[in-house]
């Protein structure tokens, strides 16, 4: 099971479109809201599967962090989110974000030798890492990418990881990506 955290302020096309390229692929993921109802940054309105106090590490393969403002700030201010985050650095779990969300991991120095990416501007909260020039960046069991415009392959890179590039790449030509 993977987990994606949605607080108000999310961005809703890094979620959305990562989460249906998941989703596609045969994927479990599930929605985790701070609240019953969550509001993007843009008054989308979605109803996560379950809120953030349901979630558990059982059976959890992984973790997504979507941007936005100030829905990162909202998922970075969650204890329950910030003992996810541990719990899959610690066992080595999927640690996936996308625009601010990466320097959620970066403050905690999650990134510390890793290569990645977050929205422009937020890279000074990307501790120790290598900065990388690409859209989306892999570096072991992180994943982190740049924005909105690069929620597709963030969500591809996902695939690829848990399912491999065959798998990854069906889903690309399926999509006429």
């Amino acid at each position: 099971m993977i987990y994606m955290f949605f607080a108000d302020g999310f961005e809703e096309t890094e979620a959305i479109a990562s989460w249906d390229v998941l989703k596609r692929a045969g994927i479990e993921i599930k929605t985790v809201g701070l609240s019953d109802t969550v509001t993007g940054a843009h008054g989308m309105k979605i109803i996560p599967e379950i809120t953030v106090n349901e979630a558990t590490t059982e059976n959890l393969k992984g973790i997504i962090l979507p941007g936005g403002m100030p829905g990162t700030t909202n998922l970075e201010n969650n204890e329950k989110v910030q003992e996810m985050i541990d719990y899959c650095y610690k066992n080595k779990l999927l640690l996936a974000a996308i625009c601010a969300a990466p320097s959620v991991f970066g403050k905690k120095g999650l990134l510390k030798g890793k290569e990645a990416i977050c929205f422009p501007g937020f890279e000074e909260f990307l501790e120790g890492a290598e900065i990388s020039a690409n859209k989306t960046a892999v570096s072991g069991n992180v994943i982190t990418s740049k924005a909105m415009g690069s929620a597709i392959d963030f969500g591809l890179a996902i695939v690829e990881y848990f399912m491999g590039k065959e798998k990854s790449e069906e889903i690309k030509n399926s999509i006429f990506y």
